[in-house]
């Protein structure tokens, strides 16, 4: 009895060792697959499925995974799929996860990974992959030592993006003291141009020697856009503790929308390096220089990419700016035309040259300004523009879900400013625009400086304001409701005809008018009405020391067009005093200015419409003190004009003057 116990106890170890026995024998990791796919599938948001599975048991766990397949979303075809991999295998250190929850994978091998990006018929992408559905967050850090690929290959056929283009990857055995190289090599085309690229990086990612950081050589060029990304990254999976230039190159900013995302106005050729880095969830931008056109640009740009549209918040300076390479942000074809342009530039420098028009017609791109989110400060130490210096120029730009506002907008001139504040507000995919801008003591004299020919003298001011609709500069100016008021005092008529009206006509119109060439304006008073696009004349009148000029038309800006006349009384005889009118007409990129056939001049008349004229002038006297102060020759006209009452003005008071 006892020795049947005892043999029945001896049967349980016995059966221990052949169950023992036969696992060994018999056991396939093959039986996790379906756990293991599962929990893929679940991360990834896809169907995963693996051939074989082997591993290595030990302090460092080595896991095989042989025929790996990530498929599509349902919207694809059934026989395509998102990626395979003939062989996966991690290393991943068992006690360091035991000891410090920490996830150390030493190493990662892929055997001839392929990739295929692409679109569904329905427009769904297939890398868009859910892994951040889970809502926890882990206690655990990821580091990865060595990641060795064979024969990667990663494709992308993007017909929305114009893509298609293949990417070759694979980890270069080591020099001799150097540690194995990534390597990847890009060609084909991306946004319809082609796309090379070649990036060199370190195979060792996360488990590294901190004197040793992980080194990054991006060379990329996207038709005539290159970028440049040279540097190293202590941590290369999160992006921190950079030492990383980034250079940027290319004909047209613009261009750079495909690269980043990023809405950008057209530029001149342009070349930018500063440095390039990541915390916080933003990107970082900082103390970049460089050159757009014929400006220098230098300071930061942050973007935030994780709101609903990417927040850019950029920080800006120049020393020196061409207006002309400011062109794109108001419609018009930016810089000047040179060898270093594209000929699609060339090609619009030369048709906005031929073009009978003098507005800009480029409509704002509504979608792109949507794009994202822009908080803008500007600052300009000089500004060199086409027909005139500014002297300084500093803005905030904001724009929000397609509204934009420039609030303020001031450019100094001499001792004088140029204050504006802009709203331009999106509705129905228009833009409505109000704004008003200020003319304050602006120097004549300053102004002049840049056409290396003429002098002058005075102070100009006044005000604008525009409301109007349309979507482009030309469409704004043909709806527009406003007004114009300008005043001057002290300065010089033919200098001020010639280079501020732009026309060029030089000394035949001063002599037209029988004024020297520096005859000095006691009062310049213009003030312009702007209904449904037509400027009509409220008032004008120029008040020199030989002769009162008026002046009375229209400007059509919904067709591009002027129909003005200027009547003069000389204030003393002179046998070169033309007595016919000036009439300039046409269109306004090139009007013709010539007298009047078959008039003579009515000086009786134009008397009496002067009295008439300097009555309501009075109601302009606030705006007036306001741009010029309350000590001008202009005030004293009108106060003139008010004691002695314009009805009882005579000829010889106003030749007198």
């Amino acid at each position: 009895m006892a020795q049947r116990r005892f043999r029945g106890w001896l049967a349980i170890p016995a059966g221990i060792v052949v169950v023992i026995v036969l696992l060994i024998l018999f056991w396939r990791w093959d039986w996790f697959i379906p756990l293991v796919e599962s929990r893929a599938s679940a991360a990834l948001g896809r169907p995963v499925t693996i051939g074989h599975m082997h591993v290595a048991l030990g302090r460092e766990t080595r896991i095989v995974l042989d025929d790996v397949q990530i498929a599509n979303p349902p919207s694809f075809p059934a026989d395509t799929r998102l990626a395979k991999i003939d062989h996966l295998a991690v290393t991943a250190d068992v006690m360091a996860y035991i000891h410090d929850r920490a996830l150390k994978i030493p190493s990662i091998d892929l055997d001839r990974p392929v990739v295929d990006l692409a679109t569904s018929p329905s427009g769904e992408d297939n890398w868009k992959l859910a892994t951040g559905s889970s809502g926890g967050t882990s206690s655990t850090s990821l580091q990865i030592g060595a990641l060795n690929i064979k024969d990667g290959q990663v494709t992308a056929k993007v017909p929305r993006l114009k893509a298609d283009f293949a990417m070759d990857i694979a980890t270069r055995e080591a020099e001799q003291g150097q540690e194995p190289q990534l390597v990847v090599d890009a060609k084909g085309t991306y946004a319809g141009q082609p796309v090379t690229g070649k990036f060199v990086g370190g195979s060792i990612l996360s488990l590294r020697d901190a004197s040793k950081p992980y080194p990054i050589d991006l060379r990329l060029a996207n038709g005539p856009t290159h970028v440049t990304l040279v540097g190293t990254v202590q941590d290369p999976l999160a992006f921190k503790g950079t030492d990383v230039k980034l250079d940027l190159a290319g004909p047209d900013m613009a261009q750079l929308y495909h690269l980043t995302g990023i809405p950008l106005p057209e530029t001149p050729p342009y070349k930018i390096t500063g440095n390039l880095d990541y915390s916080q969830g933003k990107i970082h931008f900082d103390k970049f220089a460089g050159t757009v056109g014929h400006s220098d640009l230098n300071g930061s740009i942050h973007v935030d990419p994780g709101q609903q549209r990417p927040m850019v918040a950029a920080d800006l300076t120049s020393r020196q700016v061409d207006l002309a390479d400011l062109g794109g942000f108001i419609g018009s074809t930016p810089g000047k035309a040179s060898e270093a342009q594209t000929t699609e530039q060339k090609r619009e420098h030369a048709q906005a040259a031929a073009s009978p028009t003098l507005l800009p017609d480029q409509s704002f791109n509504i979608p792109k300004l949507k794009a994202a989110d822009f908080q803008v400060k500007y600052r300009g130490q000089r500004i060199e523009g086409r027909s005139m210096p500014l002297d300084n120029l500093a803005v905030n730009l904001t724009i929000t879900d397609g509204n934009i506002h420039l609030e303020p907008i001031q450019f100094g001139v001499g001792q004088g400013t140029i204050d504006g504040n802009v709203a331009l507000d999106e509705k129905d995919n228009v833009l409505h625009t109000r704004a008003g801008v200020d003319f304050h003591k602006l120097d004549v004299a300053r102004m002049l400086q840049s056409t290396h020919m003429f002098g002058g003298a005075g102070t100009v001011g006044g005000r604008l304001e525009l409301n109007s609709t349309g979507n482009s500069i030309a469409k704004m100016a043909a709806n527009g409701d406003g007004d114009v008021k300008l005043f001057m005092t002290g300065g010089d008529l033919s200098a001020l005809l010639v280079d501020l009206a732009g026309l060029d006509f030089g000394s035949a119109l001063t002599s037209a008018l029988g004024l020297p060439n520096r005859t000095p304006v006691r009062c310049m008073i213009v003030d312009l009405p702007l209904k449904q696009g037509v400027l009509d004349t409220r008032t004008m009148l120029l008040d020199t020391e030989e002769a009162n000029i008026t002046g009375k038309g229209t400007v059509n800006l919904k067709t591009e067009t002027i129909d003005f006349r200027i009547d003069q009384e000389p204030k003393h005889f002179s046998i070169g005093t033309l007595h016919a009118p000036i009439l300039i007409r046409g269109r306004l990129k090139s009007p013709s200015i010539l007298p009047a056939p078959g008039e003579t001049g009515a000086r009786a008349g134009i008397a009496a419409a002067l009295g008439v004229l300097l009555t309501p002038l009075a109601a302009l006297l606030p705006t007036i003190q306001l741009g010029l102060g309350e000590d001008n020759d202009c005030g004293k006209l009108i106060a003139e004009a008010a004691h002695s009452g314009s009805n009882k003005m005579s000829t010889g008071q106003i030749r007198s003057r």
